[in-house]
């Protein structure tokens, strides 16, 4: 019999318009050192191990829309992320470069777009834009 295959998430990967620069929004934003990177592929992760995010520069990248609306490009994932303050922390994610959306589903959920127009959740405590 054949043993089972094991399967372990390694990153998550980001098309961007630039690679460096989304990736240098997100180092600024998550603290995470850079584990790889080349021309046109960057990849970060946290300190400690664990599945991390890269980044690829795609010259034909179209930002995703949110909310969605026909006939343009949907947003196809997007990260939620955990923070301690959540007001100081779109603070300092605006710093970086994100926007804040128009649209905020929940009160306690900020959903903001980073330099390429990724969705992103900033959520504290048990909130979560996912649930």
């Amino acid at each position: 019999m054949k043993p089972h295959a094991r399967f372990t998430l390694a990153a998550t990967t980001l098309d961007a318009p630039d690679a460096h620069e989304l990736a240098q929004f997100y180092r600024g934003l998550l603290g995470w050192p850079v584990r790889k990177e080349e021309p046109g592929w960057v990849e970060i992760g946290p300190p400690d191990g664990g599945a991390g995010l890269s980044f690829q520069t795609e010259p034909l990248f179209t930002r995703p829309r949110w909310p969605s609306a026909p006939s343009e490009q949907q947003m196809m994932m997007h990260l939620d992320i955990e923070v301690n303050d959540l007001s100081s922390a779109v603070d300092q994610a605006v710093a970086l470069g994100a926007s804040v959306a128009a649209f905020q589903p929940q009160a306690d959920v900020r959903v903001l777009y980073d330099p390429a127009g990724h969705p992103l959740c900033l959520f504290a405590g048990s909130s979560c834009a996912g649930q």
